[in-house]
């Protein structure tokens, strides 16, 4: 390479590396800001019969073969991803991503930081947020220029439906009064979120032997190419489980968009752990 062309590409080199922090800074100290917030008020109590006796039967199940019971209410969550990756469209590839995601509970939270490249060199940052009734979906290139900046009202709908999709990931989410229950059959059972006037139902299903293994909403908006938004069903796989201090945790965790011309996967993962009730 000529001296010319390294100095041509000097700048953009500079952008790509000495900007790479600052998304991730802001996923940090939101993260920080909500550990501050939603501290302790779960933690000294374990999740006993009587905490169970209100949800469905299948959901009992759950808690009892995942090793939940008589754990301690968890607060929050740290989701290690080892492996995640994401498509933009059925005809595109799949795009290798650095997930990080922390929750909390008292009140519906959750953060996402994601870091890839796109067409395998350009730097892109994405972090996306539900927090008091808003969503916010923000992503860079190059650390310096917006391709999504997103907070209308179907992204906070979204955003919340996300959070209720991963309830049995972070189970006390199932144990909350802004989450209710409603006997259905022997291998699934429906529930309705409710938060700063956003509300979505959707179902759980598990297998026979109490896994929790998908679930279901009509209740999520899918983004259309054209920009705008419609509800489309929306589903979230879970494929197996791993044992982790005595617990069962998801390993696979798979997103999909059912849409009239198909089934449309969009998101996959691997969980390596989950660290409950995380401080600073």
């Amino acid at each position: 390479m000529t001296t010319f062309r390294v100095l041509a590409l000097l700048p953009l080199l500079v952008l790509a590396t000495g900007g790479c922090t600052s998304m991730k800074s802001l996923y940090q100290q939101e993260r920080r800001d909500a550990l501050h917030e939603y501290a302790d008020p779960l933690t000294q109590e374990p999740i006993t019969e009587e905490d169970l006796a209100r949800l469905p039967d299948p959901v009992q199940r759950f808690f009892r073969q995942a090793g939940y019971l008589g754990h301690p209410k968890m607060t929050n969550a740290q989701v290690v991803w080892s492996h995640s990756e994401i498509r933009m469209s059925p005809d595109r590839k799949w795009m290798r991503l650095a997930t990080h995601q922390f929750n909390a509970v008292p009140e519906p939270f959750r953060i996402a930081y994601m870091k890839a490249r796109i067409l395998g060199v350009v730097p892109f940052e994405g972090r996306d947020l539900y927090r008091k009734g808003r969503g916010h979906m923000l992503g860079k290139v190059l650390n310096l220029f917006k391709v999504v900046d997103a907070q209308d009202p179907e992204v906070a709908q979204s955003a919340l439906v996300t959070i209720f999709a991963e309830a049995l990931l972070i189970p006390s989410y199932a144990l909350q009064s802004y989450l209710t229950w409603e006997d259905a059959g022997d291998g699934w059972a429906r529930a309705r979120i409710r938060h700063q006037g956003l509300e979505a139902t959707g179902t759980f299903f598990f297998n026979q032997a109490g896994d929790f293994i998908r679930f279901e909403t009509l209740d999520r908006y899918y983004s259309r190419p054209d920009g705008g938004y419609e509800k489309v069903k929306f589903s979230v796989a879970v494929d197996g489980y791993q044992d982790q201090r005595g617990m069962r945790i998801p390993t696979g965790v798979r997103a999909l968009w059912h849409l009239p011309e198909g089934e449309f996967e969009y998101w996959r993962g691997t969980i390596q752990e989950i660290h409950f009730d995380v401080r600073e």
